[in-house]
């Protein structure tokens, strides 16, 4: 779940947002005054943070949070400008991925000095400080810096800027007590909009969620409620965004003289010219070969590369994630955990068009409950509740379970029994307690993610597989193993007797095994400029902890993962193209990776497309470009066969005959096109 890992980071960065005005909101008083929040996931407290106000106009703010081990611990301090703006910042402690933080901003003769582990940097005073970790209760800050300039944007260090819209408000009533809270969103830091609600006195007091929820001490039990008119607001944006820029053509749409990927052969077509008439592509062949309707609206292809829409086979879906895939040509993601709800109407929508985004095919996620459970999905503590899980998914239409670390491995044969009982694929994290090998032996039709595949050799060496040493322990000793040894061949030689497919997820590990503090994240660097402003700081903050003496050693060992993925590849072990990343670029990322693995690049199209279809049983209607099929295509410059990274110049997106400019819905979540 790197997903939520990345993209809570992110969210961390940007609730950094605000160090900011706090005596310019008249709250200060005679003694200090201190704010309690408790932070949840899914329903479990899994963290707080205190908020110390002094008479002087300091606040001192201490911030901690686990996920399954992994976690920021920080303490921040602040002074302001009678603006709101930073005077002087101090956050020390240590990020999501336990790596240290030192970070500290000052205003010194009207010049803004700044200085992390992630960046260094100076300039004229005159903007708001964005810091890279920081309490939650900094974006209320901001929003008080941003009342303040009355309307106008306020330039944001180190670039950007940020604006303020004011979304409702709502008077609460729970523990006897009764509370106006107004809700706020914040543009320009990220690629929607940021929202909180403050109080009347302009502190923070909720950022309300499931994975992830922040709110007031003892306005808990308020969460779903503000939850809920969050949920509503944003659905109604990506609605309206969905009107403006979906086209649905009334004549049939033809790409001439275009060279078309030819998915199931794994090879390029020169010359080809596709009609799309409806929601189905009527005619494909040579140019020509082939009549155009009267009526056709014509698009020029010369130049370009026109393949099926491409397929993310480890997903977790989100509200943001549809614009992010569909422009860059992502017609169809398989979901691998979500809230069953949540996952529901985010499905509607993007199938009824009422929100842009692409198909889903859902993975029900079962985890047992633990000090390191996933934050989504059922819980089984016994047999019979893992057996109701499993049916429980296969009645909602659901094609595959996914189980999770912390899951009693005894429970994996009696779900695999049920689950292909009712037709469904079972795959997972190999749960702690056992390996990959004997994980299949029980039945497994996939393995999530190429550690786990190097964990099977380490198990002598690792204590808990739920823990971060499923990352470090690979750090540790993957560069060690031989690739070309007995028990690696015996390991590979299973999982083709077993016909196991690995979804290997090499863009999730190339940050974190291969960032460097300061130095741009290798798999955001192809496409760091593009990004907004602040979303480009992310990239510098580097991944696991790392020494001298191991720094290289991670290096060798993330170069060890292509090195495995390409040898399953040449075994003829499918090989599955998954992010569980940011959506949609990171998908480009992986297929570039899998290409530096040694995979041709028509192969790993092939993967991405045709293959994904196939695995899904959907390859009589999607997965490749053929007559009858559903239109589902990207058209981008270049040819991605022989230069991989084309895949990245999208121009033009079709989902089931809706057309889609890519540089349009870019645009929309603050993202440049690919020249």
């Amino acid at each position: 779940m790197a997903q939520y890992h990345l993209m809570f980071t992110l969210r961390l960065a940007l609730l950094a947002v605000a160090v900011c005005a706090c005596q310019t909101t008249g709250l200060a008083a005679a003694e200090p005054q201190a704010l309690r929040y408790t932070i949840t996931s899914n329903n479990r407290v899994a963290g707080s943070e205190i908020d110390t106000y002094f008479p002087d106009g300091r606040v001192e703010c201490t911030f901690e949070f686990n996920d399954r081990g992994r976690g920021p611990k920080i303490s921040a301090n602040y002074q302001f400008d009678s603006n709101g703006f930073p005077l002087r910042v101090d956050e020390t402690g240590n990020d999501y991925l336990k790596a240290p933080v030192d970070e500290h901003f000052e205003i010194k003769d009207g010049t803004a000095h700044w200085r992390s582990t992630a960046e260094k940097g100076e300039a004229p005073a005159g903007a708001f400080y964005v810091s890279n970790n920081g309490a939650a209760a900094e974006q209320a800050f901001l929003v008080t810096a941003l009342q303040n300039a009355k309307g106008a944007p306020v330039r944001l260090f180190p670039a950007g800027e940020a604006r303020l819209e004011r979304l409702t408000d709502v008077t609460l009533n729970d523990h006897g007590e009764t509370l106006h809270v107004t809700d706020y969103a914040i543009t320009g830091l990220s690629f929607e909009p940021q929202t909180m609600w403050l109080d009347d006195e302009r502190r923070m007091f909720a950022i309300p969620g499931t994975w992830f929820a922040f709110l007031r001490e003892g306005w808990e039990k308020t969460n779903d409620q503000l939850y809920a008119i969050d949920i509503k607001m944003r659905d109604q944006r990506y609605a309206r965004l969905a009107k403006e820029l979906a086209k649905h053509p009334t004549h049939s749409v033809a790409i001439e003289h275009v060279r078309l990927f030819d998915s199931e052969q794994g090879a390029m077509r020169e010359d080809q010219t596709v009609i799309v008439t409806g929601d189905r592509f009527a005619a494909v062949g040579p140019a020509g070969s082939i009549q155009l309707p009267e009526d056709a609206d014509r698009i020029d292809g010369r130049g370009k590369t026109i393949l099926p829409g491409l397929f993310d086979m480890h997903a977790h879906a989100q509200a943001l994630d549809g614009i992010l895939n569909i422009a860059s040509g992502v017609a169809t993601v398989r979901d691998m955990g979500n809230d069953i709800d949540q996952l529901r109407s985010l499905q509607d929508q993007w199938q009824n068009g009422t929100a842009i985004g692409p198909r889903v095919w859902k993975s029900g996620f079962i985890d047992g409950h633990g000090p390191f459970q996933a934050p989504t999905g059922l819980y089984a503590d016994t047999e019979a509740e893992a057996e109701a899980a499993v049916n429980r998914y296969a009645d909602l239409g659901y094609v595959q379970i996914k189980v999770y670390s912390s899951l009693k491995p005894e429970f994996v044969p009696g779900i695999v029994k049920v689950a292909h009982s009712r037709g469904l694929r079972v795959s997972g994290h190999i749960p702690n307690g056992i390996t990959a090998t004997q994980f299949v032996e029980d039945g497994a039709d996939e393995i999530q993610h190429i550690n786990f595949i190097f964990l099977n050799f380490f198990a002598s060496q690792v204590k808990d597989t739920r823990t971060p040493e499923r990352f470090t322990a690979v750090g540790d000793n993957a560069a060690k193993l031989d690739l070309q040894s007995k028990r690696v061949n015996d390991f590979i030689a299973l999982l083709l007797a077993h016909h196991t497919t690995v979804d290997v997820t090499l863009a999730t590990f190339e940050g974190m095994f291969t960032g460097r503090p300061g130095q741009v994240s290798p798999d955001l660097a192809p496409v760091l400029k593009r990004l907004p402003a602040q979303v480009q700081r992310g990239a510098y903050s580097g991944g696991l902890p790392v020494t001298a003496a191991n720094d290289q050693l991670y290096k060798d060992s993330y170069r060890a993962m292509l090195a495995m993925t390409k040898r399953m590849y040449d075994a003829g072990i499918p090989i599955l193209a998954g992010t569980d990343a940011i959506a949609g670029i990171m998908l480009h990322r992986e297929l570039e990776l899998e290409v530096r693995a040694g995979i041709p690049a028509a192969k790993s199209l092939q993967i991405a497309t045709f293959n994904a279809a196939r695995l899904l049983k959907q390859d009589k209607e999607l997965g490749s470009i053929a007559q009858g099929k559903r239109a589902d295509f990207l058209l981008v410059e270049g040819n991605p066969a022989e230069h991989i990274s084309d895949i990245r110049r999208c121009r033009l997106v079709m989902k089931e005959g809706t057309l889609y400019n890519s540089a349009e819905l870019y645009a929309a979540v603050g993202i440049q096109p690919a020249e």
